[in-house]
């Protein structure tokens, strides 16, 4: 039985739904990285980074590559990349609308009275 394509976009996006994760991606936009220097920029423990790029390469989102005793990662396609850019480009519109609000609610906020002098 085929999963329905709005369920396989759910568990695509759950995949992505982890902060280490989306930095991987990130840090691979440039090209590949080795996993010393992914480490680096993460700050986690090897293990957990382990785990974390073992679910991306799972999924076909990232490739891995061996050159010596050196393994770096890099993105399988640039259509992540795209998807990245896509997410900051919304994050950056709801931010924005938020500060538009909250820069109306300033505006329209009634002055606060002055308390009454003490006896």
């Amino acid at each position: 039985m085929q999963v329905p394509l709005y369920q396989a976009k759910a568990e695509f996006f759950r995949m992505l739904g982890h902060p280490v994760r989306i930095r991987v991606l990130e840090l691979l936009q440039g090209g590949p990285v080795a996993v010393r220097d992914l480490l680096t920029e993460i700050d986690i423990e090897p293990s957990s980074l382990s785990q974390q790029l073992a679910v991306l390469r799972r999924s076909g989102i990232v490739v891995s590559i061996r050159e010596g005793s050196t393994v770096s990662y890099a993105l399988a396609g640039g259509d992540v990349a795209e998807l990245l850019r896509a997410a900051r480009r919304i994050l950056t519109e709801l931010i924005a609308g938020q500060h538009e609000l909250l820069a109306e609610l300033r505006q329209s906020e009634p002055p606060v009275p002055a308390a009454p002098p003490l006896p």
